[in-house]
């Protein structure tokens, strides 16, 4: 999954890694100066965590179904829960829900702790079942 998020310029910037065992998809954003919202805190800039989210989510979505299109958003809801601190960032998205056209996934990023998550998704997103990544 790291080659699919390698392709995405804002997955790029972002520095994200992944790490896979099984059907599940372990998303890092490593810090980096860069990512700093709130200097005086200091804490993660919220889109750079909501960014992260989105693309775990695309991410696991993509594992679970991998010649489908990229999936493409429909809504998407972050809920930051505390303020990120000046270190790396991990997520993981499941799929709560699928059908034949939409995929409903929700995702959690932590730090240090996966119970005590930093900020959280809730996304529905379209699926492309009749072209794969080839079109």
């Amino acid at each position: 999954m790291t080659a699919l998020l390698d392709t995405l310029p804002y997955a790029r910037f972002l520095g994200l890694r992944t790490e896979q065992d099984g059907e599940i998809l372990t998303v890092t954003m490593p810090f980096a100066d860069h990512l700093i919202g709130n200097p005086l805190l200091p804490a993660l800039h919220g889109g750079s965590t909501a960014a992260m989210l989105e693309l775990t989510a695309i991410a696991q979505v993509a594992l679970t179904w991998p010649r489908l299109r990229l999936p493409r958003p429909i809504s998407v809801t972050t809920a930051y829960l505390r303020s990120g601190r000046p270190r790396d960032v991990h997520a993981r998205a499941r799929i709560s829900r699928a059908g034949r056209r939409v995929a409903h996934v929700l995702a959690e990023a932590w730090q240090d702790d996966p119970a005590q998550p930093i900020a959280s998704l809730t996304a529905h997103f379209s699926l492309d079942h009749n072209s794969d990544l080839s079109d």
